[in-house]
């Protein structure tokens, strides 16, 4: 599948998931903690992408190695309107492509002004 192709599809899935958070009367425009996973070949290459995030400061990236495999966890406090998201999730899934590994989506916890 082509990076152009990848990101189609992941603006789509990206939508779902905001309606789903619109389901829930999230409020867009709060900053909460988005929680973006690559999934990676190998344990170096996690290693490698959480450092050159930190690096250069694209968000808190952690590597994990478990039973799941190896992945690099990247929380970047943001709100999530649609532009935003949407560029992020690009983002991830250009920096995937780059360097071998797989963007498998990113989570939060709907936001409420109560």
């Amino acid at each position: 599948m082509s990076v152009v192709e990848k990101l189609m599809d992941g603006a789509v899935a990206d939508i779902d998931v905001l309606r789903s958070l619109d389901g829930q009367g999230d409020v867009f425009t709060l900053a909460r903690d988005v929680d973006f996973l690559l999934r990676a070949p190998n344990r170096e290459k996690a290693e490698l992408v959480a450092q050159l995030i930190n690096e250069y400061q694209y968000g808190a990236a952690t590597p994990l190695h478990d039973e799941n495999g190896d992945s690099v966890q990247v929380v970047i406090n943001m709100p999530v309107t649609q532009n935003v998201i949407l560029s992020v999730s690009g983002f991830m899934t250009c920096l995937a492509a780059i360097y071998g590994l797989e963007f498998d989506g990113w989570g939060c916890v709907a936001q409420s002004r109560t």
